[in-house]
């Protein structure tokens, strides 16, 4: 009996040594947002800002908070994740913008169709092979498109030019993402 109790009391103590007081979570940092005053996170995206415009598509003013300590450039992308072109999984490319310096916290509607701005940005080219924006055209039959702004925080600048390719970003950027974040829209032609 007595070799009964002594192994009975010897496991509660081991159950107890190896619980601890539970620790609250240590608060995390907020998350990179990504916004516009364009639409709405989820809404559908303006006539302005898609092949619908009378004229020439204009891209939407951006403006990002939370930016990750140690952010060296930022690199943006809006993809069309749901059309299947030629039958491949590639998603259509409407804009791809790096090296945005580290210390920007926007871009403004209408960033002109340059390789090379001013502020050491570099716009690649687009699914029509144009340099820049290009607006949001699905068609008016189906479903509403979505529409990802994808900004992405990176702790290095791209060594890439104006003829870097999505692959070629998405290469480089490897192994230096700070944070990510996103931003949707919905559109289709009326």
């Amino acid at each position: 009996m007595k070799k009964l109790a002594l192994i009975a009391v010897l496991l509660s103590t081991i159950g107890a040594a190896g619980q601890t007081p539970a620790t609250p979570a240590a608060p995390t940092k907020p998350r990179l947002t990504l916004t516009t005053t364009a639409f709405e996170d989820g809404g559908i995206i303006p006539d302005m800002y898609t092949q619908a415009a009378t004229g020439t598509p204009v891209s939407p003013h951006l403006v990002w908070s939370n930016v990750p300590d140690g952010t060296v450039s930022f690199a943006l992308l809006l993809i069309d994740p749901d059309t299947a072109l030629m039958k491949k999984t590639d998603q259509v490319l409407h804009w791809m913008i790096f090296n945005i310096p580290g210390t920007a916290r926007e871009l403004p509607q209408a960033v002109p169709a340059q390789a090379q701005l001013p502020d050491g940005s570099i716009q690649s080219l687009n699914q029509s092979k144009k340099v820049g924006y290009m607006g949001m055209g699905a068609a008016a039959v189906g479903p509403y498109h979505h529409y990802t702004f994808e900004l992405y925080a990176l702790d290095t600048k791209l060594s890439l030019g104006p003829d870097a390719t999505q692959t070629d970003v998405m290469n480089a950027m490897e192994g230096h993402i700070l944070m990510k974040g996103v931003l949707v829209g919905r559109f289709h032609r009326p």
